[in-house]
């Protein structure tokens, strides 16, 4: 290897310094400006400086998880209280490829995975211990979920902290429980964990580890029915107070803190209604000025697994001696457009609470939050939003503008009826690919401007232009034979028979045997590029929609608030015209 090849590397290579996919080294160069930038003349594939790239990824904490990856081969599964034996399991186990899995790009990640993953990145480094931790010691550094469900909170443990701590769970559903083991046991970083069946509240299994963890993850359930029942009136987990029927989440958040051993850190994503409820404000004082609530984080909208609900995060951390708080960390992050842009490492949080501008972070005093109500809201304390002015909101109605004359551009394509509709024979994508037409190749392929990209989440195939976009949230990447077939002619009808296919996995993927399946029209080239071109038209009229709904949207939005605070001020036409208004109305309420 030269010199040059030692000082350079290419995404690929990255990838595979970093145990990740090329997807993921895409992501990275889109989400942070601070990434290293290209080297070289521009030529070809573009390469980066090596110890650029290295000092990014330790920087980031990025490196953390490659110091951590799992080595041991066994699980441990308790299931009902029964321990079950890993015997039977030795072949498939040791068939595991030891490495750091693979890190998928954010937009492959549902909203569930996206969330545990932020939790579980606020998790201190010193959660993990320096050597794997020892399967059977409960004085260990235990992860524990009381409510782990399928178990993607505790996965997303695994990925970040490998065989160096053991998860332990909990989970009323025998079903869950069972795939949240089978999914541990099938980690490639080989972490000792513990799964118990069982109501924790009602049942608590996790007994043993009152006390004993050094961090808590959990999703709890949003409704506890039947709550408070009488044999736990007086439960010593409740520190803080009896939690009210309607304060299911406090139960919870006291449950998980009852497990933290001395300086342990607890996330609990909480719904919003649990930071302002009045049945919930003596709980909510006590936290506070006990100062155990270290941070309290507004995320963007709809980030919770479950569709359509809003989370806020509860940072706790068990005091010891003197180390209690005199503040809590308010973040607000629910401006946020984009979910993906919230901080996934641990170093970037630290960066955040270092540099974070004050409309999004303020340590706010205990007795501030500690006067009314006990709002624990972060929007209340940050500075007020600095937002557009008059003269940014002067360009962003330019931008619109130019955005109205480029959608008047395009128009409405309109089409002629048709006599009758057309019989086409048709042909499945794998009788294609036998026949050489296309190829289907892996996610990590490289895709080439017209390539045809299978893509996660269910969304519509799409063709590659190009753009460094083309590598987020590829299933696989198919090319084409252009002297044989059009690529947004595939793209539009794949899609129509796609939609049919059943889906069963979380990714939203079709499998690749199911994509063979799916059939196109067999028609002329020359025919399936009139297609492809209507299609074409079709895809830049609705994307040229798109970001115009979107961008109006923000104008409004801006300008909303500009006349709120002050920035603006209606015009004076405005003015005369509402006058108008209210005298018409009150000259007819006379009559």
């Amino acid at each position: 290897m030269s010199p040059d090849e030692r000082d350079e590397m290419t995404a690929a290579a990255i990838a595979r310094l970093a145990g990740v996919s090329r997807a993921a080294v895409s992501n990275w160069r889109r989400r942070y400006p601070e990434f290293p930038k290209p080297v070289g003349d521009g030529s070809g594939s573009p390469k980066f400086s090596r110890a650029a790239v290295e000092a990014w990824l330790k920087s980031t904490g990025k490196a953390d998880q490659l110091a951590t990856a799992g080595q041991t081969e066994t699980g441990t599964q308790r299931v009902h209280g029964a321990v079950q034996s890993p015997e039977g399991k030795e072949d498939e186990l040791a068939g595991l490829v030891q490495q750091v899995p693979q890190e998928r790009a954010i937009t492959d990640l549902t909203a569930g995975q996206l969330l545990a993953r932020v939790m579980v990145s606020l998790l201190p480094r010193s959660t993990a211990s320096e050597e794997p931790v020892d399967v059977g010691n409960t004085d260990s550094h235990i992860v524990l979920d009381p409510a782990c469900a399928n178990g993607t909170v505790l996965t997303a443990a695994a990925d970040r902290f490998g065989d160096h701590v053991k998860l332990v769970g909990q989970e009323i559903e025998e079903s869950a429980a069972s795939a949240a083991a089978s999914s541990l046991r099938h980690s490639a970083r080989g972490v000792p964990y513990e799964i118990q069946t069982g109501d924790s509240l009602l049942n608590n299994r996790l007994g043993a580890y009152l006390g004993a963890a050094r961090a808590i993850v959990c999703e709890p359930p949003f409704d506890i029915p039947q709550w408070p029942s009488e044999e736990l009136a007086t439960d010593p987990r409740w520190r803080f107070g009896t939690p009210a029927p309607r304060d299911g989440e406090l139960v919870w958040v006291q449950h998980c803190y009852a497990h933290l051993r001395p300086l342990g850190v607890a996330v609990i994503a909480v719904s919003p209604r649990t930071c302002i409820q009045p049945s919930g404000r003596d709980i909510r004082a006590r936290l506070v000025r006990s100062g155990v609530l270290r941070d309290v984080i507004a995320l963007p909208k709809a980030m919770g697994s479950l569709p359509g609900t809003d989370v806020y995060l509860w940072v706790l951390q068990r005091p010891y001696g003197s180390s209690a708080r005199t503040a809590v960390r308010m973040i607000d992050l629910s401006g946020l457009v984009d979910a993906a842009d919230v901080p996934c490492e641990y170093a970037a949080w630290e960066r955040l609470y270092t540099d974070a501008d004050p409309s999004i972070s303020r340590a706010v005093p205990r007795l501030d939050l500690l006067d009314g109500d006990v709002d624990l809201r972060p929007s209340r304390y940050v500075a007020a939003r600095v937002e557009a002015g008059a003269e940014d909101l002067v360009h962003m109605t330019d931008r619109l503008k130019t955005l109205y004359s480029e959608v008047g551009r395009i128009g409405m394509p309109s089409f002629p009826a048709t006599v009758s509709p057309p019989v086409h024979a048709h042909v499945t994508i794998g009788e294609l690919e036998r026949v050489g037409a296309l190829t289907i190749h892996s996610r990590d392929t490289p895709p080439r401007p017209g390539d045809l990209l299978v893509r996660t989440l269910g969304r519509p195939p799409v063709v590659a232009t190009g753009a460094e976009e083309d590598g987020l949230g590829i299933a696989q990447v198919v090319e084409l034979d252009a002297d044989r077939l059009d690529a947004h002619f595939v793209a539009i009808f794949l899609q129509t028979d796609a939609n049919s296919v059943p889906v069963t996995n979380t990714l939203g993927v079709l499998s690749r045997d199911d994509l063979r399946r799916c059939r196109i029209p067999r028609i002329p080239l020359a025919e399936q590029r009139r297609y492809g071109d209507a299609f074409r038209r079709l895809q830049e009229l609705q994307e040229a929609l798109s970001t115009l709904a979107r961008v109006s949207a923000n104008v409004i939005d801006q300008t909303i608030h500009g006349l709120t605070v002050g920035v603006l001020a209606p015009d004076q036409p405005s003015l005369k015209n509402t006058n108008a208004l209210h005298t018409t109305e009150g000259e007819t309420s006379k009559l």
